[in-house]
């Protein structure tokens, strides 16, 4: 790190040592193998033990840009994005701020995922939540910055996910060319599909799987890929049938999905993203969405807490 507490390489990768590509590990699974699919896990969650899966991906493009400035970036309580950054930040000796939203969580206690955060080092900033679903608003931006003292700090969108974001994760698509069929991964704020279906061949389709509710991801995907690469790019479509109730929230179904899958292949299983993702594709498959001979690659994001 230089004088000024920049860090002195404009490539923090070089500090990080990811593991790229990530491993494609194939499983035997009776519920898609009796349908004629052949299941392949895209180990993104093993790049790196603290930047995990597609967070990785995301973050470096904008670690770059930021230049050693301090980040300030926007999340849930649960925010793995947060987590990733602060781990960034602690790894690298950057200052990082989290805008948290949800005002009435600052008098509670921090859960797990928060914990973390501050752990690494992520000073927190409390929203409340009409001023977080603005925050895209110049003005409001301005005044979330002021209010956080960060005016002079690089600022990173929720989920990470932006026009330099997107083509970093280009390069997830890229390492899956001539790899599968169909590459299904879970989608918050809609960024890694958006790259990976861009770096795709020309006969691969992507799948993403809303972890949310709403229904709006289409149109922000068909935007990031406006902003990162001009136009639409690659063949992608959306099931939003498995969110099981949006955000942050699971079912005992999920769960005990989760727990098999678990003691079957010998994966710990993420519940926010990854057991949703899977979950989708196991009935997907029983409902004979993928033609016999599909190879289908599901992208593990993530890692359970604690990481």
């Amino acid at each position: 790190m230089s004088d000024n507490g920049r860090v002195s390489s404009p490539d923090p990768t070089s500090a990080l040592h990811p593991r790229l590509p990530s491993p494609l590990q194939e499983i035997v699974d009776d519920r898609f193998a009796r349908h004629g699919v052949r299941l392949l896990l895209k180990r993104d969650d093993l790049i790196h033990p603290r930047l995990v899966g597609n967070k990785w991906r995301k973050l470096v493009p904008n670690l770059t840009a930021a230049a050693g400035r301090s980040l300030l970036t926007f999340g849930g309580a649960y925010s793995n994005h947060l987590r990733a950054t602060a781990a960034a930040g602690r790894l690298l000796g950057l200052s990082t701020v989290g805008v948290v939203r949800g005002q009435e969580l600052a008098d509670r206690p921090l859960n797990p995922s928060l914990a973390r955060c501050v752990a690494d080092g992520m000073r927190l900033h409390f929203v409340d939540r009409s001023t977080y679903r603005h925050k895209s608003d110049p003005a409001t931006l301005a005044a979330v910055l002021r209010a956080a003292d960060a005016e002079g700090a690089y600022v990173v969108p929720e989920g990470g996910s932006n026009a330099l974001a997107v083509r970093g994760c280009r390069e997830l698509g890229a390492e899956l060319r001539g790899r599968a069929d169909v590459v299904a991964v879970a989608c918050g704020t809609g960024g890694t599909l958006a790259g990976l279906a861009a770096g795709l061949g020309p006969d691969q389709r992507a799948l993403g799987m809303p972890v949310l509710k709403g229904g709006f991801l289409e149109e922000e995907i068909r935007r990031l890929q406006e902003s990162a690469f001009g136009g639409r790019r690659g063949h992608w479509d959306l099931d939003d049938r498995f969110h099981f109730g949006g955000y942050a929230r699971t079912t005992p179904v999920l769960d005990a999905f989760a727990v098999d899958f678990e003691s079957r292949h010998g994966l710990r299983v993420e519940r926010l993203y990854v057991a949703k993702l899977l979950y989708g594709l196991v009935s997907l498959a029983e409902e004979g969405a993928f033609p016999r001979g599909t190879t289908l690659a599901a992208v593990i994001t993530g890692s359970p807490l604690p990481v």
